[in-house]
């Protein structure tokens, strides 16, 4: 809600000048990604700062707006001294360990000892993440359903104490809900769980909000959690289509991870920004956010998360058709990945297991065009995947469809593909069907044999994803 106080920022406004508030922050956009930001800047934003609620923008912000006008200063364009905006005035974090020095083209970002405030780098335009709803007195947080059909799979309440302090109980909350989310993807996909799972991502950044916490260990996990839980809701965005959500998620789970000197949550969310650019068709930006992860994954100890790391380079690489930089890093991704699971293998990376290896390397060689390669890496995840994987099991399936779909063997495509639709009716996933739809549109010159034919129709006639969703790439 505005202040009563607020004061329109007439200068700002005049700079947009004829142009809609939507125009205007498609210009901001633009000139964010030709400075290696990333801002999800839109008309409400514009219009906030316009009405003067907010009233000097983030880092990142200020980075574009003064690339946007050179020479002027940010009284220029009509903001407050940031010493004058922070209710508690600048104050200066103190960390217990050494922080890393971060160059990433991505999101570069000033060394993290320069910022002076706890909230200065996460960012002001998320309608999802930074509504503060905390008022005087006790204040409850609710986490919702994230039940199919209606179950309550999971519900979680924590009180907040009129002193706003954040213990052992709400920490251990925000870390339920992750998991949560994680096993009903697992078994479910995205598309049902996108929605109900924003309220206990709320719920999580209220915590943050909310102040303090009584020892530093416990507000390092808070950190940690809610980034995990903006990752996770992420991924739901992304696997359902939504992929400017699923942007704006990681790149709120980056700036947490940055605020709290978090390597390991920055390894991860960079290791989503690149899968999430490969799949958005950027893929220079995938193979710099992954090779940003693997510098911050550095120091953790998990070759597996390094393995990972080189896979997501693999993929961009793929993407710019350059076929031996990404043989290399899937030969760098299988050497780390033999050096086993270690101790500093995240708990998030469940899923990374030799049939994640043997997708994501078929994915590769798909996206090279070398369709009988991937087929035979395809199958091997077929036959490697946990069947308690079930959205993987679609997932994977749908793969190979596609692969062996292009590579000319249409009847063991259609026989896969029948596989997937089986599942698909207890998987909601907009990803996983618009890969089917693919094989199914590559399939259609072969409608004359029976096998083909049989998928064909049956592709057809099944329901269609939830109302809303966005076909998958």
């Amino acid at each position: 809600m505005v202040s009563t106080a607020a004061v329109p920022n007439l200068a700002f406004r005049q700079l947009r000048g004829q142009r809609s508030a939507g125009e205007f922050a498609a210009v901001v956009r633009r000139a964010a990604r030709e400075i290696g930001e990333q801002v999800a800047c839109d008309a409400r934003y514009i219009g906030r700062v316009e009405s003067g609620e907010i009233r000097c923008p983030n880092y990142a912000y200020e980075r574009v707006f003064l690339h946007m006008f050179p020479g002027a200063t940010l009284a220029d364009l009509g903001f407050s001294a940031r010493e004058s905006v922070r209710g508690r005035g600048a104050r200066v974090l103190h960390h217990d360990r050494p922080l890393p020095h971060h160059d990433d083209p991505l999101l570069h970002r000033e060394p993290f000892p320069h910022r002076d405030t706890e909230t200065d780098d996460i960012p002001e335009e998320s309608d999802v993440l930074r509504r503060v709803f905390m008022t005087s007195g006790t204040t409850t947080v609710a986490a919702a359903s994230l039940g199919l059909g209606g179950g309550p799979a999971f519900a979680a309440q924590v009180s907040l104490p009129a002193q706003r302090r954040v213990g052992e109980a709400e920490v251990n909350a925000v870390e339920k809900a992750v998991r949560q989310i994680r096993l009903l993807d697992d078994r479910h996909g995205a598309d049902g769980l996108y929605r109900r799972a924003a309220q206990p991502l709320r719920a999580a950044y209220e915590l943050l909000d909310a102040g303090t916490t009584a020892r530093r260990a416990t507000s390092d996990r808070l950190h940690a959690g809610a980034g995990e839980l903006a990752i996770s809701v992420g991924w739901l965005a992304h696997d359902s289509g939504r992929f400017d959500d699923a942007r704006s998620h990681y790149a709120e789970a980056l700036a947490t991870a940055r605020l709290a000197g978090d390597a390991s949550l920055e390894a991860h969310a960079f290791c989503n920004t690149s899968f999430l650019a490969r799949d958005a068709g950027r893929p220079r930006e995938a193979v710099r956010a992954a090779e940003a992860g693997q510098r911050a994954a550095r120091t953790l100890g998990s070759p597996r998360l390094l393995a990972l790391l080189a896979l997501r380079e693999a993929g961009g690489r793929a993407g710019l058709g350059d076929r031996t930089g990404c043989d290399r890093a899937i030969g760098r991704a299988r050497a780390a990945f033999d050096r086993g699971a270690a101790a500093g293998d995240p708990e998030w990376m469940s899923f990374f297991r030799e049939a994640e290896l043997e997708l994501l390397e078929a994915q590769c060689w798909s996206a090279l065009g070398d369709w009988s390669r991937a087929a035979r890496h395809g199958r091997r995840a077929t036959a490697l995947q946990d069947a308690h994987f079930t959205r993987n099991l679609a997932l994977y399936r749908a793969q190979l469809t596609g692969d062996l779909a292009r590579a000319g063997r249409a009847d063991e495509a259609a026989a896969t593909g029948h596989q997937v639709l089986d599942l698909l009716t207890r998987v909601q996933s907009s990803r996983i069907r618009g890969m089917l739809a693919g094989a199914a549109r590559v399939l259609e010159p072969r409608a004359g044999a029976a096998p083909v034919a049989s998928f064909l129709t049956r592709h057809r006639e099944s329901p269609p994803g939830r109302p809303g969703d966005r076909p998958g790439p």
